[in-house]
């Protein structure tokens, strides 16, 4: 599932080909001909991203809600659009270009109070200006939950994924099944200023890196990695291979219902 920077940037992009335009809305695969209906013809505002929920605005007070889930995938180009091949569910045209979103998990237009609702059941977005670490730590320092699965909770950080959530835990050294209670309120600022900084750059490269200037490739003279969600990592997906600062070997084990990576001796 693409993580938080992933939507940031798309919001990004879209607002950079649509927004201020009067924009022609399908649904060529029909599962949302009746919103589509909706927004055809309409002008779209402006575009934002909030955790992993992507929001289109619309003239008339209308949102388009966007969650991709594990399998929704967006293409765009420039006019004129190809012809729909497989199931589309929206495409949307305007003055220059096109887009098209495939298997999304959520796709439904959204009124204001509804858009509302949604903000409210999110946490805080470490990637939005209007973020602060305090309303997370308060829920973080009234569980008895591992750490780990309080990054990964949506209500607590909105837009964090496994790949960060493991990645800012080996950097803090701090042990993924650490309760939040246990969690200080500086470790805790700590914890989310690092994450706000990684997360920022993977919205400016467009890819997920985490290690230090010393643990480049570069630095250690060692080979890029290679993974299919590319960047350079300390812990994810990692199994068995050497700790790029202490040479332990990496584990992996089940937490929360997800594949938590560490170090037995980095995050002791």
């Amino acid at each position: 599932m693409p993580e938080g920077h992933t939507i940031h940037r798309l919001a990004a992009r879209h607002r950079e080909l649509f927004a201020g335009q009067t924009v022609r809305v399908a649904s060529p695969q029909g599962r949302f001909a009746a919103g589509a209906a909706l927004l055809d013809g309409r002008v779209l505002l402006d575009t934002e991203a909030y955790g992993k929920h992507l929001l289109h605005h619309f003239a008339g007070e209308s949102t388009l809600h966007i969650h991709l889930g594990l399998y929704g995938t967006f293409a765009d180009g420039e006019l004129p659009a190809p012809a729909p091949v497989g199931q589309v569910r929206l495409r949307l045209s305007g003055a220059r270009h096109w887009l098209e979103l495939r298997g999304p998990t959520a796709c439904e237009v959204l009124d204001p109070v509804l858009v509302a609702a949604l903000r409210a059941r999110l946490g805080q977005d470490p990637l939005r200006d209007d973020a602060s670490p305090r309303p997370a730590y308060a829920r973080v320092a009234a569980s008895g939950k591992p750490v780990f699965a309080l990054l990964l909770d949506q209500a607590v950080v909105a837009g964090c994924g496994l790949i960060y959530a493991n990645e800012v835990l080996f950097r803090a050294g701090l042990a993924p099944t650490t309760p939040g209670r246990a969690i200080g309120a500086q470790c805790w600022d700590e914890l989310w200023d690092d994450l706000r900084a990684l997360m920022k750059e993977g919205v400016v490269r467009g890819r997920i890196d985490t290690v230090h200037s010393a643990h480049t490739p570069e630095a250690m003279q060692r080979a890029p990695r290679v993974d299919r969600h590319g960047g350079e990592v300390y812990v994810y997906r990692r199994t068995g291979q050497p700790c790029l600062v202490c040479g332990t070997a990496i584990l992996r084990g089940p937490l929360a219902g997800r594949n938590l990576y560490w170090c037995p001796t980095c995050q002791p």
